[in-house]
């Protein structure tokens, strides 16, 4: 198998939500001393790219990139420790701090976002599930985040969206960090009620806004 046919095979353990052949393939990369940020960028990007796509199409659903997200992690775990060993650092797209917030337990939506923005380049903080805000501007502080990304996947916690950036600008962060909302019933018009920034419904449209408001606040 040529270098390009390894990369192929990656792209499609992805797709196909195979975490065991997605873990082979990147220790086998390292075998053949191929750089492991190569294997990320031209093995394995591609196929969350594409299933995240495909996802936003209906030709995929939710077990397709929870299963991808899964095989994602599983390979980059794998390379991470020659990543560390050469010093080698992809170019960060920015600092992400994301959270479910104070209240609501769901992580699913959460952890696919924090897949995606992972694989496009994003340094990404994940601080969990029913997260206050006082620990999401802690963080925030302490990274010195650019983005921070707020989940609530029920009506009864979607308030909390807005005691963040109510924290938010009480700490004085405001005006250099960027807020992006997201669950099941968040709107685009919620969003602009509570001053957020961005809003995305699904995790492959958070990578695009993401990659928006951070590119015009720099």
């Amino acid at each position: 198998m040529g270098t390009g046919e390894m990369f192929e095979a990656m792209t499609k353990s992805i797709i196909d939500g195979e975490a065991e052949d997605a873990e082979r393939l990147a220790r086998e990369a390292l075998a053949r001393g191929v750089d492991p940020l190569h294997a990320i960028n031209l093995g394995f990007v591609p196929g969350i790219n594409e299933v995240g796509r495909a996802f936003g199409c209906n030709e995929l659903y939710l077990p397709d990139l929870v299963r991808a997200g899964m095989a994602m992690k599983t390979a980059i775990r794998a390379l991470e420790p020659e990543l560390a060993r050469r010093g080698a650092t992809r170019q960060s797209a920015g600092t992400v701090v994301l959270a479910t917030v104070k209240g609501d337990i769901h992580e699913i939506g959460k952890n696919l976002v924090a897949t995606m923005l992972s694989a496009n380049g994003f340094q990404v903080h994940d601080l969990g599930v029913d997260v206050s805000a006082e620990a999401i501007v802690a963080k925030a502080r302490e990274v010195k985040t650019d983005l921070v990304g707020l989940s609530a996947l029920l009506t009864t916690t979607m308030p909390a969206q807005r005691a963040v950036i109510e924290s938010l600008d009480a700490a004085g962060l405001r005006p250099h960090v960027k807020v992006l909302i997201g669950g099941a019933p968040v709107t685009q018009g919620w969003a602009r009620e509570i001053g957020a920034d961005g809003f995305s419904e699904d995790a492959l449209g958070a990578v695009n806004v993401a990659s928006g408001l951070l590119s015009v606040h720099r």
